[in-house]
């Protein structure tokens, strides 16, 4: 890891971000298991399991974006007390962090329990009654869990923010246990297929924010939240938190529709486009997904060590140290990165089959692997790891708006141009050349942004 470039004594020693990162790293890597085991185990129920889940999980990404975004916004606030050393404001914004996320978790959840089917067939169209039946009851169990995965966000990056990832790497373990043991009995014994899938996603979800719950509110903690229950509301903390909150949640959920826009086009491929059976581009995109989610988990690790990391440089307003530690981290992404994608180059042909594919669908899903893999060592560290950066200064604005522009111009529009069949007709594959390219821009954008150094002039407290 590079050392910082200023005389200052520095925040974090090597043996620190050590300790961050590689329990960020299998954090990440556990959580991604979760959906993707859902998916695999559900494979042996049929395609059309798979493509109904798989349908659901789109939402739910784009649900769990927000609470992720409320998250980051409760830890960019939290890191920079930190840094201030102001532990009683921190324990403060931790508190108002929580009550944000249960707030907006439970609105949600009841928005998506009341018109899930209204929801599904205005995203994904004219999808198969078998589909639609699978995505309806994984919608129904999968919402329900929406309000513990808030909670267990928010407490995630309030350990995170104090530079403790372990606690989070524990609890994602316990997650992935309780999923699969679930699935295991409720797929493979009673074969009850997305319902299984769902029930398995609920109760290890419970049990997550069950745990980081009871485990926030130790006193023992550099930052711990009492008196829960005892609602109150300090508007100025939830200003701080929403500063960054907003701008990443319009982002993340912007973002996420953009793909679910997009997936509603890979709905409608039929044998002409490119593959051979309509259902099999949803399942290809799917298992495509979910394989290159694993490749990415090194780079998201350090974009969330970022948040701390320069967050806590950010309130002690060493700016130099801000820059040193942000180069060094991009080398980790870029490493680390670099090793998972030319594995995923060469393993996508032994992968994709795990899935019990058909061999139309394999046959497009490696060839998307490989492309992603490529693309993936050159502009994704870029395009995803430096925002974090930027976010964790306060310019949450600039990621936002930069962000949400190369989705529509680059991710929906290209998009249509290259895999629809009144464009170029190259289906599946235009639909991730397309996204590509919104990577190429955000990476050209926020390198141009860094180097000129115009973020550490933003406030968040």
């Amino acid at each position: 890891m590079e050392s910082t470039a200023t005389a200052s004594k520095p925040l974090f020693t090597t043996k620190d971000l050590t300790r961050l990162l590689i329990p960020l790293a299998v954090e990440q890597l556990l959580l991604m298991t979760v959906g993707m085991a859902d998916t695999m185990m559900v494979t042996t129920a049929g395609e059309s399991v798979v493509s109904g889940v798989s349908l659901v999980d789109n939402i739910n990404i784009l649900i769990i974006n927000i609470f992720a975004a409320l998250s980051t916004g409760g830890a960019v606030v939290v890191a920079q007390y930190l840094g201030r050393r102001e532990q009683e404001n921190a324990r403060s914004a931790a508190k108002q962090l929580l009550y944000v996320a249960l707030l907006a978790s439970v609105s949600l959840m009841a928005a998506a329990l009341l018109f899930r089917e209204p929801i599904l067939r205005m995203l994904f169209g004219s999808i198969s009654q078998e589909v639609m039946d699978s995505a309806l009851i994984y919608f129904l169990l999968t919402a329900a869990a929406y309000p513990f995965i808030a909670i267990y966000n928010a407490g995630a990056a309030l350990f995170r923010a104090m530079g403790n990832s372990k606690v989070s790497m524990i609890n994602s373990l316990i997650v992935n246990i309780i999923n699969i043991a679930v699935n295991a009995v409720l797929i493979y014994g009673f074969g009850m297929g997305a319902a299984g899938a769902g029930i398995g996603t609920l109760a290890s979800r419970v049990a997550a924010a069950v745990i980081i719950g009871v485990m926030i509110t130790r006193p023992t903690l550099q930052v711990y939240v009492d008196n829960l229950f005892r609602p109150a509301l300090q508007w100025r903390m939830v200003r701080f938190i929403l500063r960054i909150g907003i701008p990443a949640g319009i982002e993340n959920s912007m973002f996420q529709v953009g793909k679910l826009l997009v997936l509603r086009l890979v709905t409608s491929f039929d044998v002409g486009v490119d593959l051979a059976v309509a259902g099999s581009a949803v399942a290809a995109n799917a298992i495509c997904n979910s394989i290159a989610s694993v490749i990415n988990v090194p780079g998201q690790a350090v974009g969330l060590g970022m948040v701390t990391v320069i967050g806590q440089c950010m309130g002690a307003s060493d700016h130099g140290q801000a820059v040193g530690y942000t180069k060094g981290l991009m080398k980790t992404a870029y490493l680390s990165l670099g090793l998972t994608s030319l594995c995923l180059f060469f393993a996508a042909p032994v992968l994709v089959p795990l899935f019990n594919l058909t061999p139309a669908t394999a046959v497009i899903a490696t060839q998307v692997l490989r492309w992603c893999a490529v693309f993936t060592i050159v502009f994704w560290p870029m395009s995803f790891t430096l925002p974090n950066a930027l976010r964790a200064a306060g310019d949450a604005k600039f990621t936002m708006v930069v962000s949400l522009l190369s989705m529509w111009i680059c991710r929906i529009g290209m998009s249509y141009l290259l895999g629809s069949s009144w464009g170029l007709g190259m289906g599946l594959l235009g639909v991730w050349l397309a996204m590509f390219c919104d990577w190429v821009v955000r990476a050209v954008v926020f390198f141009i942004r860094f180097l000129r150094g115009k973020w550490k002039n933003h406030h968040v407290i």
